[in-house]
């Protein structure tokens, strides 16, 4: 009995001593990898900011080597990755992310925001909506659905782009009713291109609840009730865009006029076209002008003339060139001159033939690239500029 215990004293300090070594000696194992591990991340950090992508890219790969559980390395591997458009292994590192059972939920969610990215670069659409959508609930369903609206718009599914539009206005991310009217009118469009006039009138019907005074809508509502034969309508949803939104207006501002003078409104259009003009030059109301004034009408003519010299433009001066030589005078001539000098001038460049540089003037140093003699000494117009 005193032999047992004697060997019981003498062992427990030995068992003790050998704990304690071994627990050194793993103590310097693990300060020595979290050494080198830091110092490999560091080292692709510092190579990523020196913009050496691919030495980074191996420093990385050295770090998620030396510790393979650090998630943190993994999403620096994968952006990376996704970066240089290498989004096969993109997709590949951040796949294996979420196999890992161990992974947190805020990182599991990371990682299947991060594979989405990968699948929208890589242009895989319909993989991409189902990581997208596989984020719903979480921190990141703002964005995924942002994501899947602008997917949705990319692929022209309008049914579920409203939908989500309509989500993202309900969790108040914002106003979506002009751009859920625009699905709308796409919806009509198709219904009307294919002949199904009441999916067509119902698509509008959906964008009048939406936005009631969206310029598309009102504009689209017009031009189908005028092909119906419906004037009164026709001109009655463009005199609501008129008001609304006066510069979309000059879209339809010459079908207006045609649209009333078969009404026999032409007296009254030609009075309200003129008092919006008057707010709003522009070459669009003189072209609707013309729907309702005679041919060749002195009034009309010097009209043009006196917008060409005030408002220069070649959009003006192809309705002059349009009549007669000799409506054009001598001040409607001397405008037309101007408007085609100004017209001219920023089209009229020097290149640098070193790197594409263009300038008005002539440079003996590129201010571009540098280089000497580069410029040839010939102007180049409009296309081939480019």
């Amino acid at each position: 009995m005193d032999f047992e215990l004697q060997w019981l004293l003498i062992g427990l300090p030995i068992a003790f001593g050998l704990g304690w070594l071994a627990s050194r000696f793993d103590l310097r194992q693990w300060k020595r990898d979290s050494r080198d591990n830091p110092r490999a991340y560091f080292k692709g950090l510092n190579l990523l900011l020196n913009e050496q992508q691919d030495k980074a890219i191996d420093a990385f790969i050295e770090a998620v080597q030396n510790d393979p559980d650090t998630a943190e390395l993994h999403f620096a591997l994968g952006n990376l990755f996704r970066r240089r458009g290498e989004f096969e292994r993109a997709v590949r590192v951040h796949e294996h992310l979420l196999r890992r059972a161990d992974l947190k939920p805020p990182d599991r969610d990371r990682a299947q925001r991060a594979l989405a990215q990968d699948y929208m670069k890589a242009g895989l659409f319909d993989r991409a909506e189902a990581a997208w959508l596989a984020l719903t609930g979480t921190s990141y369903a703002g964005e995924a659905r942002l994501a899947l609206l602008s997917l949705y718009e990319r692929s022209r599914d309008w049914p579920r782009a409203v939908g989500v539009a309509q989500q993202l206005q309900a969790d108040g991310v914002g106003a979506f009713e002009d751009r859920i009217a625009h699905y709308e009118c796409e919806q009509a469009l198709a219904a009307d291109a294919q002949g199904r006039s009441d999916d067509a009138e119902a698509a509008l019907s959906r964008a009048r609840t939406a936005a009631p005074r969206a310029a598309r809508l009102l504009l689209l509502s017009g031009e189908r009730a005028a092909a119906a034969g419906r004037t009164d309508d026709a001109l009655a949803a463009w005199d609501t865009l008129r008001d609304a939104h006066p510069t979309s207006f000059l879209l339809v501002a010459e079908a207006y006029a045609r649209t009333a003078r078969e009404a026999g409104r032409s007296d009254a259009t030609r009075e309200m076209l003129l008092a919006l003009y008057r707010q709003l030059p522009a070459v669009e109301l003189l072209q609707a002008l013309q729907q309702l004034d005679p041919p060749e009408s002195s009034a009309s003519l010097a009209r043009l003339r006196g917008h060409l010299q005030r408002h220069p433009s070649l959009a003006a001066a192809q309705m002059l060139l349009g009549q007669p030589p000799e409506a054009w005078h001598d001040d409607g001539l001397a405008a037309m001159r101007g408007a085609v000098a100004s017209a001219a001038k920023p089209l009229n460049r020097y290149r640098c033939a070193a790197c594409g540089f263009e300038a008005q003037r002539y440079f003996w140093q590129c201010p571009g690239c540098l280089s000497w003699d580069s410029y040839p000494p010939v102007r180049q117009e409009g296309m081939d500029a480019i």
